[in-house]
């Protein structure tokens, strides 16, 4: 393998424009080819990117010899198919979240990584900035004493009918989009797996018949009796930000899941006094993620998160998926792992 993994992309879709800058960024990595359905349009997204190679296809690009690591931007409900695809082609494989739709698919994905002894990341980008570490950082120092309540919201406006996550037969929808965010940070802080959730949706018809969710609330319950409000959607006004509440203080975190590359504020309250301002200097959690991967393939280190870890993040999206179509509110989570999305 070369000093440098090569990548290539399995797709044009709009968070390509993120990725495509950010992996040529990297230090150990460098996008060789990107697919598209037609060889026209991936030769022109690749001349407009300075990408050497298009493929016409997905299966031209994974028959590449030249390709060592795909990134999968795919629709959600595409996961699958195409991680496994890579898999038996004998590429690793970084997928944007969530990695697939459920926790059995999660877990098919993990089989055929283990046996390939390829190397399988879901893509929660957020998770490698600097002001999760310096989060992480204050929570393990009990800066806010016995964790109570965590705060988070992730909305935004998709815009027309045409867009996919208004396609149920693409796992479109509001929880498995942006809700899958909420989930994974209120694991990540509790480093627990909750026990109980809760979770009302609003619906809408979707294109291609069935309802799909435009928003979710939901709170989860973790056995340390923290307690976790989200709201989430993909219709509404932009929002984005985590509050984490404890018996000794409040830590506050603005757009915890942008893009910023600017210098941002982790805020630290404590019942009345000065409050302090932790400076996160900027940096593209994009270019992070693919230099711990790229590293992990090259170098053989552990990956931070593990599919185990994803696994268990789809569980509870599904169950809060079964609890707000029934209307009824609540659905029991036997427990599984008891490790949380990351430790503190």
């Amino acid at each position: 393998m070369s000093e440098k993994l090569r990548w290539g992309v399995l797709g044009t879709a709009r968070i390509v424009r993120k990725t495509i800058p950010a992996l040529p960024a990297t230090q150990n990595g460098e996008v060789v080819g990107i697919a598209s359905r037609t060889e026209d349009k991936a030769r022109e997204y690749a001349d407009k990117h300075g990408i050497p190679q298009g493929f016409g296809s997905y299966e031209a690009l994974l028959a590449s010899p030249d390709i060592d690591a795909v990134y999968i931007p795919l629709p959600n409900a595409l996961h699958l198919e195409w991680i496994l695809r890579a898999l038996d082609a004998g590429k690793h494989v970084l997928c944007e979240k969530p990695l697939a739709m459920s926790a059995a698919e999660c877990e098919e994905i993990a089989r055929r990584a283990e046996e390939t002894g390829l190397r399988v990341l879901e893509g929660f980008m957020y998770r490698f900035h600097p002001r999760f570490e310096k989060l992480q950082e204050l929570l393990a120092a009990d800066v806010v004493g016995a964790l109570t309540f965590v705060h988070v919201g992730h909305s935004f406006d998709a815009g027309g009918d045409d867009n996919i996550r208004w396609y149920s037969g693409l796992g479109g929808g509001a929880l498995f989009d942006t809700g899958c965010y909420c989930v994974n940070v209120s694991r990540m802080v509790t480093a627990q797996e909750p026990t109980d959730v809760v979770a009302f949706g609003n619906y809408r018809d979707a294109n291609d018949g069935g309802q799909i969710d435009t928003s979710i609330a939901g709170m989860l319950r973790f056995p340390s009796s923290a307690t976790v409000l989200f709201d989430t959607g993909v219709n509404l006004e932009r929002r984005n930000f985590l509050e984490i509440t404890g018996t000794e203080g409040r830590l506050y975190l603005d757009n915890p899941f942008g893009l910023l590359e600017e210098d941002s504020v982790l805020e630290e309250h404590h019942f009345g006094q000065d409050t302090v301002f932790h400076g996160i200097k900027g940096e593209n959690h994009f270019v992070r993620m693919g230099e711990h991967f790229a590293d992990s393939v090259l170098n053989g280190t552990p990956l931070r998160y593990d599919l185990t870890d994803a696994a268990n993040n789809a569980r509870v999206l599904e169950a809060l998926d079964a609890a707000a179509r029934k209307h009824a509110g609540a659905s029991h989570l036997t427990p599984h792992s008891s490790a949380g999305a990351g430790a503190r």
